[in-house]
């Protein structure tokens, strides 16, 4: 009963729902929409941050049209990778829109995991071309592998190079990715061979407050579609600026960020990915556009995946049952 309990959903039980990555794809398209037609509200994330390059963001959102809201607490800890721990952990609330009341508490790891890469493909699907066949990750984590996933579920993919600042991680990554998704994926030793000659590329390593970028402009092949996840850690300005389109997932809170100190050698002329899903601002339009997304990971995409374990917890009797 609303006001009495709420259902407790571990990872564990988060993920034993199995929730394919094309619903998710599907719930973040419509989310991107609501936002693109203003149905949404969704301030910039607040966060601290205890350590060099961690932290702790609070992100609430509500769509108005999908009748949710929530807010994920989500920490950042790249030094966690090191103690055998994700990078990614925290927890989302999601709430009654009658009462205000908790109706739930999940785990958002895997929440995180998965919007992320379904945000890239439907990137992809406005910004990429549909034929992108050869695809380029930089960093084999949790988010080189969802991106992969989600990108496989749109797009003909033929062959996979895959880069990690450590080979083993890179050759996990390929033979991990063969066996769960069939795909062609060769570990290579240069970022550049993830980068240069491919349709599809995704950087996801951490977000650094002081970058270090590596991809100069020129690697990224006219007509690619690239989707930066870790700010400007990789791209240098260099890069970006030669990029015929520059894309953000939220524009307002590309500006919060760039108060903060990020983005510091960004160009400033970005189109809200919300507006070309909803058909306000063009996709791709010519086969040799070189675009780039800057996608900062949003509120409203944890709301949607969020809402849709929700209801398939309910529908299949997981989680616990714990009193307010």
């Amino acid at each position: 009963m609303i006001g009495s309990t709420l259902l407790y959903l571990s990872r564990r039980d988060v993920e034993s729902l199995h929730i394919p990555m094309g619903e998710i794809i599907v719930a973040v398209e419509s989310a991107l929409r609501e936002k693109g037609r203003g149905t949404a509200e969704m301030p910039p994330k607040p966060g601290i941050h205890p350590r060099p390059d961690a932290f702790i963001h609070a992100m609430p959102a509500l769509l108005r049209g999908a009748r949710a809201a929530g807010l994920k607490w989500v920490a950042g800890f790249p030094q966690n990778v090191e103690r055998g721990l994700p990078y990614i952990s925290g927890l989302f609330v999601l709430n009654d829109l009658e009462t205000g009341f908790p109706l739930a508490v999940m785990d958002c790891t895997w929440i995180t995991g998965m919007r992320t890469g379904a945000a890239t493909a439907v990137a992809a699907r406005y910004l990429a071309r549909a034929d992108a066949g050869r695809a380029g990750i930089v960093a084999c984590g949790v988010q080189g592998r969802t991106n992969l996933e989600a990108l496989a579920c749109l797009f003909p993919l033929k062959r996979v190079h895959a880069y990690d600042i450590r080979a083993d991680r890179a050759q996990r990554f390929a033979e991990e990715i063969a066996q769960r998704l069939g795909l062609d994926v060769r570990p290579v030793a240069r970022p550049e061979d993830a980068v240069q000659g491919l349709d599809l590329v995704v950087t996801s390593g951490p977000i650094l407050k002081e970058p270090r970028p590596v991809i100069p402009a020129g690697w990224l092949d006219a007509g690619s579609f690239a989707c930066a996840l870790d700010f400007d850690s990789y791209w240098t300005g260099a890069a970006l600026r030669d990029a015929d389109r520059l894309v953000t997932d939220d524009t307002a809170q590309l500006a919060h960020y760039r108060r903060l100190g990020y983005f510091s050698d960004t160009p400033e002329d970005c189109a809200d990915l919300g507006e070309i899903v909803a058909g306000q601002r063009p996709g791709r339009e010519s086969a040799d556009e070189r675009i780039i997304s800057l996608n900062l990971g949003l509120a409203i995409e944890d709301v949607a995946t969020a809402r849709l374990i929700h209801a398939k917890a309910l529908e299949h009797g997981a989680g616990v049952e714990l009193p307010l």
